[in-house]
C-alpha cells in the first residue's frame, strides 16, 4: 500500500508541476471556448436516507445559479472508509476529484497519504479579497477540528453526535417509561423487557463501515480506543462495554446485529424500540416513522462522564488544476452560505459548523423551534471528543480490524480474547 500511495502522491505532484497536462482532454477541463463551464467532481458518502437528496438539491441549485462551473456529485458507498479506498484507487490511476468529504476518523490517514490544499491558502490564492473568510465565519474551536501541525486539512462541514431515538408507543406497550433509559445498564434492561413483552426487538446500535458508535459505547465507560499512538481498547472497561452489547445481541436476543440501513429501517418499520445512531438520521426517522418518535441524549455508564466522538466530516480540496481550484472555491462558498448550511441541517440533522446559522432568520431559527429532536444533539455537544484516527498508512486496515472484531463479538466469540487479539494486530500494524 505504501508504494501505491507514494506513487499516487508523486503523480499528483507531477501533474501539478506540469499545470495538469491532461486538463485539455479530461472531461470538465477548461477549453478554448470561454463559455464552456469548468466541471468539478464532489465526492460524498451521503445515501438518500442520510443527506443524499440534500446533496442533489444543493448541487442542482448551484449549477442552475450560474454558468461558469458545473459540479458533478459522486456518491461513495461504505461511508468514509469506502471513499478513502476509492480515492486511493483514483490517485493511483492519476485521476482525482476536486473536493471530497473526509470523515474525522480519517483525518490523519488522509493528510499523510494524499495531496490537498490548505483552505486558507486556497482562499489567498484564488480570492485574496476574502482572506479572512474562515476567521469571520467560523468559531476557532470548530475550525481546529480540521487542523494538524498548524495547517488546515479541510473545512468542517458536518458535525454530529449519536442520540437515542425512541419508539414511545412500543415502550409504552412494554410498560416502560416513554422518557427512555438514562444509562447503558438501564438500556439493556429496557431492551430485554421489550423483547419479552412484545416479541419485538428492544435495541439497535448503528453498524456502518466504521466504529463511531462503538467508540461512544466504550469510551463513555472509561475505555480508550487509542493512547499515545497505540490501540488500547483491551481494558476492563472495554470488555465490560462490549460484553453488555454482546449479551443483548447473543444472549437475550433483544438487540439486532444487521447492516446500518436494515437496522434503521427496522426501527422506522416499528420493529425496534430504541435506535442508537447519528442525529444526521433525524430527517429520515422523523419523516418516515408511523408512530410517536422522539430522541433523547446518549445514555451514560452509571455516573461516568459521557464521551461522544464528533461525527461527520470536513471538505478537503484535492483539485490540482488552477482553474478547477478556483471553481471549487466558488462551489464551497455556496455550500457554506447561511442558506445552504440551513438546508444541509434541515435535510440531515448535522449541527452547522458556521457560527451564525442557528440564530439567523435566513438560517435555522424557525426550524430549530419546530424540530425538537435536534435538542439532545445540541445539548450534549460539551461531551464531544475526537473520533479516533489511526496514524500512518495502515489506518484503513486498522479500521477494518475493528469492524471484524465487532462482527466476531456479535457472533458470539469470547469478548476478552477477541479484544486482545485485535489490539495486538492493530499495534503490529502501527509499528
Amino acid at each position: 500500500m505504501k508504494n501505491i500511495l507514494r506513487f499516487g502522491a508523486l503523480a499528483l505532484s507531477a501533474v501539478a508541476l506540469m499545470g495538469c497536462s491532461n486538463s485539455s482532454t479530461a472531461e470538465g477541463s477548461k477549453t478554448d471556448d470561454s463559455s464552456e463551464p469548468v466541471t468539478i467532481e464532489y465526492w460524498h458518502v451521503n445515501a438518500d436516507t442520510q443527506g443524499g437528496k440534500t446533496v442533489e438539491e444543493l448541487v442542482n441549485d448551484y449549477n442552475a445559479s450560474q454558468d461558469k462551473v458545473k459540479v458533478v456529485a459522486k456518491y461513495n458507498p461504505d461511508m468514509y472508509k469506502g471513499l478513502m479506498q476509492n480515492l486511493q484507487a483514483s490517485v493511483a490511476s492519476n485521476s482525482v476529484p476536486d473536493v471530497v468529504q473526509v470523515g474525522w476518523a480519517f483525518k490523519d490517514y488522509f493528510s499523510q497519504n494524499f495531496a490537498y490544499t490548505d483552505p486558507e491558502e486556497l482562499v489567498k490564492e484564488v480570492d485574496p479579497d476574502n482572506a479572512d473568510y474562515f476567521k469571520d465565519n467560523f468559531l476557532s474551536n470548530i475550525m481546529d477540528l480540521a487542523k494538524q501541525d498548524g495547517k488546515y486539512i479541510g473545512i468542517p462541514y458536518s458535525i454530529s453526535n449519536p442520540v437515542l431515538y425512541l419508539n414511545t408507543d412500543l415502550l409504552k406497550e412494554a410498560g416502560l417509561s416513554e422518557d427512555g433509559p438514562k444509562t447503558w445498564e438501564d438500556l439493556a434492561t429496557y431492551a430485554k423487557t421489550v423483547k419479552d413483552k412484545t416479541g419485538k426487538y428492544g435495541f439497535y446500535l448503528q453498524e456502518p463501515a466504521d466504529n463511531w458508535a462503538t467508540q461512544a459505547l466504550l469510551e463513555s465507560n472509561g475505555a480508550s480506543i487509542l493512547t499515545d499512538g497505540k490501540a488500547s481498547f483491551d481494558s476492563a472497561e472495554g470488555v465490560e462495554a462490549y460484553k453488555l452489547y454482546q449479551d443483548m445481541v447473543v444472549t437475550d436476543q433483544s438487540a439486532i446485529h444487521v447492516p446500518w440501513d436494515q437496522g434503521v429501517q427496522s426501527f422506522i418499520d416499528g420493529n425496534v424500540a430504541m435506535l442508537y445512531t447519528t442525529i444526521a438520521q433525524r430527517a429520515n426517522v422523523q419523516d418516515n416513522s408511523q408512530f410517536n418518535v422522539t430522541a433523547v441524549e446518549s445514555p451514560q455508564w452509571g455516573s461516568k462522564e459521557i464521551k461522544l466522538p464528533a461525527g461527520g466530516c470536513m471538505l478537503a480540496v484535492t483539485s490540482v488544476d488552477p482553474e478547477k481550484k478556483k471553481a471549487t472555491w466558488d462551489f464551497l462558498e455556496y455550500l457554506y452560505s447561511v442558506e445552504s448550511m440551513a438546508k444541509w441541517t434541515e435535510g440531515t440533522g448535522y449541527v452547522p459548523p458556521r457560527k451564525d446559522v442557528a440564530d439567523s432568520e435566513d438560517g435555522l431559527k424557525q426550524f430549530l423551534s419546530e424540530n425538537t429532536m435536534m435538542k439532545p444533539a445540541i445539548d450534549q455537544m460539551d461531551g464531544m471528543v475526537s473520533w479516533t484516527s489511526f496514524p500512518g498508512d495502515s489506518g484503513l486496515e486498522a479500521e477494518q480490524k475493528l469492524l471484524d472484531m465487532r462482527d466476531k463479538i456479535l457472533s458470539g466469540e469470547d469478548v476478552e480474547k477477541t479484544l486482545k487479539q485485535t489490539q495486538d494486530e492493530i499495534n503490529e500494524l502501527l509499528k
